[in-house]
């Protein structure tokens, strides 16, 4: 039966509320399907508000791979701002969809994209409002299958009792397979009912289900195994790996905001995965292995998107853009392509050492000079070593030295503060790091208007990495360093305005800590915590450390653990960490070692990127069955089409290199709490409650 639209419910509420156009939808490239056309729908959530969620790649790309095919619907809801959402309770609004306005509990997955941890009370906000029952235990067969998905699916642990399943890695392919395997069991018959359906899942689709495996404890809290309790589901479960991002290039008609969104760009992934070995960064660590996408598919990525979106701004993303081994060809292709137009280049975040002249000058062609972020992550270079951030202070001033060199006249620098073995010396250092990159920017330009602003985040230990083990940096440290790095930033005014400083608290770094280690104790924490009015919790107009920390105590007093033992606690070798049964492909034994190699008195071991050297048997492609996907390709850009700011786009195909066949069919594939979409680090820090440092 057709499932009518809550808008006429809905509509009158808008004059009512703040932003009101972000629930109209109606975007350029959305898509609306008769509902009984289709056998298996799909409810996308972004669990944050609709300018952080409506850019996200992760639901633009399974929103368009769904829709490819006619027998599917795919629909995107996200997260109501607490004025609507008090409103539709007034007035029986359920959670709707932005496409059709329907109702998400009609539909029969609810797919929820969690980039950060910091979404898990919207989450429960919409699952509400939807009239679904919070605890999955509790879900009957006209409830909708909640699977959560992002970087923070690889331990969804916290959120075990609210989700159905959890789907780990790459979402391109697994989606349709899960959608398969749902078409099967409704032509079937349905059979064994809804349980029936996460047994499938779970034995076929490659789904973790939390119902499907116990959790015994030891009585100092620590936990004792997870052990599956059904026949036939994976003692462990693995992630989703997508090889040959050429034959997936999506999105290829991106979604145009009507509202003010975060990234206003077309955004186009240029390779996946990273194997810098950051021993900080969560999504390098589960996105490996590096997996390029050739010069050509760029170029034909950059053409149908700017033709289906008129973006002005092209935005070249992975975990470190410049890093692509033929990020020059891409850039200066095309930015010969498009010179003269309104079109511009941007990185959005750029390691040090990998910024050159070359990309200086094609970035900035034009006159247009988007602004260029840099991330040292630490203030001086023993710290850089023991994250294995392996640049120098000397590598930071050449890099900026270029960038300032070629026109751009302020950049913005990364730090993280909490790090292990990190001291007051290492946060402090910062400060002369700044001063240092202003003069160089006046030296190398002789001008006094060249700004540096840096930014600065407390460090949250993450699973599947070499700090999986560490203890957090407890917040009072945090603010007592961030304190003194201010102190040392005014102290010499000869530099003024010229250095911004902006920084996260200790606080919301350690709610994150809680969230990102925690196991399925800490679900009490997070009912506990929504109950009380937790909303938006990435936004610091709406987080309360207060709330956590009362609804911690509260919720976990009958237990052997509280805040800190999740938190500020190491952790040893020998301790089951809830996600040891969820692989990433990472040999358990190699983190613990990286660990060990970083924390080494006798000064911290850097590893190098294994693109250019021997392996070093993390684990991931012969666990994974794969292997590293990198050029160079030694194909180019060509403007085989004549491409002018007077003319309008030409109507023919996409623009292809030399000898390419046609382009092929299929697609690829979000913003974490400070400023990271998708695992894809980006420049925009509207969350104060940072830190993971992906």
């Amino acid at each position: 039966m057709p499932v009518p639209s809550v808008y006429p419910q809905l509509e009158p509420l808008l004059p009512l509320v703040r932003k009101p156009v972000q629930y109209v939808g109606g975007e350029l490239n959305s898509v609306v399907k008769d509902w009984d056309a289709t056998d298996v729908r799909w409810a996308l959530m972004y669990p944050d508000a609709y300018e952080v969620g409506l850019p996200n790649q992760g639901i633009q790309i399974l929103y368009e791979i769904l829709n490819g095919d006619a027998r599917v619907l795919a629909e995107r809801t996200y997260s109501v701002w607490p004025d609507l959402e008090k409103l539709m309770r007034e007035h029986g609004v359920p959670q709707f969809t932005v496409d059709a306005h329907r109702p998400v509990r009609a539909f029969d997955v609810l797919g929820v994209s969690f980039a950060t941890e910091l979404g898990y009370t919207n989450l429960l906000s919409a699952l509400d409002l939807a009239g679904i029952p919070l605890s999955a235990a509790g879900r009957g067969p006209g409830d909708p299958v909640v699977l959560a998905g992002g970087h923070a699916a690889f331990n969804p642990e916290p959120i075990a009792e609210f989700i159905d399943g959890a789907v780990l890695g790459d979402g391109e392919q697994a989606v349709l397979g899960i959608t398969a395997l749902i078409r099967e069991w409704k032509q079937a018959g349905r059979p064994g009912g809804r349980d029936g359906l996460l047994l499938r899942l779970a034995t076929a689709g490659g789904v973790y289900v939390p119902r499907f495996y116990d959790v015994e404890y030891l009585p100092d809290g620590r936990i004792a195994r997870v052990a599956p309790n059904r026949e036939g589901v994976p003692r462990t479960v693995a992630k989703h790996t997508l090889m040959d991002l050429d034959s997936w290039p999506y999105p290829r008609r991106p979604l145009v905001p009507v509202h003010e969104a975060v990234h206003e760009r077309l955004s186009v992934e240029i390779f996946r995965g990273c194997t810098r070995g950051c021993r900080f960064c969560q999504a390098g660590m589960i996105t490996r292995p590096v997996r390029e996408r050739t010069v050509a598919t760029v170029g034909e990525m950059v053409d149908a998107g700017l033709q289906a979106s008129g973006f002005g701004e092209v935005g070249l993303l992975s975990l470190s853009s410049a890093d692509h081994s033929e990020i020059n060809e891409i850039a200066s292709g095309l930015a010969g392509r498009y010179e003269g137009t309104h079109v511009g280049l941007s990185l959005p975040s750029t390691r040090v050492d990998a910024f050159n002249v070359t990309l200086a000058d094609e970035l900035s062609r034009g006159g247009r000079r988007s602004g260029l972020t840099f991330a040292p992550e630490g203030g001086t270079d023993r710290i850089r070593k023991v994250i294995n951030k392996m640049v120098t202070e000397e590598d930071l001033i050449k890099t900026v030295t270029t960038a300032y060199a070629s026109g751009w006249r302020q950049v913005k620098l990364y730090f993280m503060c909490g790090l292990p073995t990190e001291t007051d010396e290492d946060v402090v250092a910062i400060a002369r790091v700044a001063r240092r990159v202003i003069e160089a920017g006046r030296e190398a330009t002789g001008r006094r208007d060249i700004r540096c602003t840096v930014s600065i985040g407390g460090f949250v230990p993450k699973p599947h990495t070499p700090f999986q083990w560490a203890a957090q940096c407890d917040d009072g440290t945090v603010d007592a360093r961030l304190r003194a790095l201010g102190s040392a930033m005014r102290a010499d005014r000869t530099y003024g305005k010229s250095i911004g400083f902006r920084y996260h608290e200790g606080k919301p770094s350690i709610v994150e800590g809680l969230l990102s280690r925690g196991d399925r104790r800490v679900a009490k924490v997070i009912k506990a915590a929504w109950a009380d009015g937790a909303r938006f919790d990435g936004w610091s107009e709406y987080f309360s450390f207060g709330r956590w920390e009362r609804c911690a105590t509260e919720a976990l007093a009958g237990e052997n653990v509280d805040l800190d033992w999740y938190t500020t606690r190491e952790r040893g070798y020998g301790e089951v960490l809830p996600w040891d049964h969820l692989d990433a492909g990472l040999d358990r034994d190699w983190l613990w070692q990286d660990w060990q190699a970083a924390i080494d008195p006798a000064g911290a071991e850097e590893v190098e990127d294994c693109r250019w050297t021997p392996c070093f048997e993390c684990g991931v492609c012969p666990a994974m069955g794969t292997e590293i996907q990198a050029g160079p390709s030694g194909t180019r850009l060509l403007p085989l089409t004549v491409v002018n700011s007077s003319a309008p786009p030409a109507a023919s195909p996409p623009v292809l290199a030399a000898g390419a066949p046609a382009g092929p069919d299929g697609g690829t594939g979000g913003y974490r709490g400070g400023g990271h979409a998708s695992g894809v680090p980006g420049v925009v820090m509207l969350n104060r409650a940072s830190g993971s440092g992906a």
